[in-house]
């Protein structure tokens, strides 16, 4: 009896799960700065360019390959990490919440304050039961009739700096930027009323589009960016001053020989080598970041930076080792004495004042030219009739004369001409003899 066997057909391997996708351009970036690494230190550990590092993040090119996947497993080491983190800080947050949370009766009362702040009955579900007791509160109309509170004043322990409004917001940025602003505008111009009036405008600029300005990722470069525009803008060519005489200190100001030789090799550059001497070496930015901010190209900006090295170790021969100049800039940074700038309130109440003015100077350019166009079209005839010219007494025009008198001879020539036929004179015809 044969039995016959059964080959059993090996079952198919389960497939690989796809690989994850790589986090978008933004996130890698987000990822790097959450964990305070500058591009320089992340391509060294990945072993690539930043030029490399800086594509990956910018989205021009992709991560592939064997460095490709070291970086992508890093980025998702640094995400878990970041997340870890960003959670304890939530804990840690919801605690000093809890902490600061009223009582119960005590919150109920808050849930649902009046319109001048004061506590009232509660008409309904209210997103605002959660409100610390110690803080000032306004209520104000939202959307759909209800009623929402807002901070006015800030929480005590800085439990209210996660609520500032946009004036606060400001005058933080504007506290801290200002005063190393105007440095900047001073080294630039050698001007210090210049220096002064670029910082102002720049942050009137910047409260004008402040909801474009606090969503930028480097608010403070984008004021520095307005700032520096302004204070090298060719409008000023006359306002500014050169050489000895720009950076000539007052009366009763203390500077180092040294920072006035300095500031007279800036001062003797051209307007885009001394901007991007002071971003690159002065500042401290990296050489794309230098080229964004002063809207040219990598290589230009290297070729800019070179020359201006050149110029200053040509006035100043000390100043050849790059290391020296960065040292030597931050500290001239540090001890420039400039004017101070105005208040913040001052600054933004001085943007809005010009706001105004320019929208009524519009208005009232706009109904001049709508009443002088109106009033041209009611009076403007609808023909055109072409104007009479006034009868005038002509001189000069000789007196009329008929034809001259004929002579006998020409009267012959006349009657014989009439005498021939029109269409020629008769045909000659041969005789006979």
């Amino acid at each position: 009896m044969t039995q016959s066997a059964t080959r059993s057909t090996p079952r198919p391997a389960p497939a690989a799960p796809p690989p994850p996708p790589p986090p978008p351009p933004t996130e890698r970036r987000r990822l790097r700065e959450a964990k305070a690494m500058t591009v320089k230190q992340l391509a060294s550990a990945v072993g690539v360019t930043q030029s490399t590092v800086r594509g990956w993040e910018t989205g021009r090119t992709e991560p592939r390959g064997r460095r490709g996947g070291q970086y992508l497993a890093l980025l998702a080491r640094y995400a878990v990490e970041v997340a870890a983190a960003e959670a304890a800080e939530d804990a840690a947050e919801e605690a000093r919440r809890a902490a600061a949370r009223p009582e119960p009766a005590e919150r109920a009362r808050a849930a649902t304050p009046t319109d001048d702040g004061r506590p009232g009955d509660a008409d309904g579900p209210s997103r605002t039961a959660d409100v610390p007791s110690g803080a000032a509160v306004r209520a104000v109309v939202g959307p759909g009739g209800r009623r929402i509170v807002v901070l006015t004043r800030p929480l005590p322990g800085g439990a209210g700096a996660l609520h500032r409004t946009p004036e606060q917001a400001f005058d933080a940025l504007y506290g801290f930027v200002a005063p190393g602003l105007v440095r900047q505008a001073y080294l630039l111009t050698g001007h210090r009323g210049l220096a002064r009036e670029a910082v102002e405008r720049a942050f009137q600029l910047a409260w004008q589009r402040w909801p474009e300005v606090a969503r930028d990722r480097d608010p403070a470069g984008w004021v520095r960016a307005a700032a520096h525009e302004y204070a090298l803008s060719p409008w000023h060519c006359f306002r500014l001053v050169s050489g000895v005489r720009a950076a000539r200190p007052r009366r009763g100001e203390a500077s180092a020989p040294q920072g006035r030789a300095l500031r007279d090799a800036l001062l003797a550059l051209p307007r885009t080598y001394r901007r991007a001497l002071l971003l690159y070496d002065g500042l401290g930015l990296d050489l794309p970041d230098t080229a964004a901010e002063a809207e040219a190209s990598t290589p230009a900006t290297a070729g800019r930076l070179l020359h201006a090295r050149e110029a200053v170790a040509a006035r100043l021969p000390e100043l050849a080792d790059p290391a020296l100049l960065h040292e030597r800039l931050d500290g001239l940074l540090g001890s420039v004495p400039v004017p101070a700038p105005r208040p913040a309130r001052a600054v933004r109440g001085g943007g809005e004042a010009r706001s105004r003015l320019w929208t009524h100077a519009a208005l009232v350019l706009t109904v001049l030219v709508a009443s002088t166009t109106t009033f041209t079209v009611l009076t403007a005839p609808r023909a055109y009739h072409p104007p009479e010219a006034p009868p005038e007494r002509v001189t000069g025009v000789p007196v009329p004369g008929g034809p001259e008198r004929l002579t006998a001879q020409d009267v012959r020539l006349r009657n014989a001409l009439r005498a021939v036929p029109l269409n020629g004179p008769e045909r000659l015809l041969p005789r006979a003899s």
